[in-house]
């Protein structure tokens, strides 16, 4: 498979943004956003696709761990 070319890169970028907002207003209920995920699957390489959920994720939680701080669980080792 070759690299995607700018006006792909482009519309992958447009289509991950477009179900990014509506994730966010349908609080990550992903069966509202079913359209939106499919044209983002659609139009973006399957690495891709998989690279900009992890990262969702991982901006998610980071998000959270600056809002709401960071509480160790319990039995956690201390260094």
């Amino acid at each position: 498979m070759s690299a995607p070319n700018a006006r792909e890169r482009k519309a992958c970028w447009d289509a991950r943004d477009e179900l990014w907002k509506c994730l966010d207003v349908h609080k990550d209920q992903t069966s509202a956003c079913e359209k939106l995920q499919r044209q983002f699957e659609d139009k973006c390489p399957a690495q891709w696709v998989k690279y900009f959920f992890k990262r969702r994720d991982f901006l998610k939680y980071k998000e959270k761990i600056q809002n709401e701080g960071y509480e160790p669980t319990e039995g956690a080792s201390k260094l």
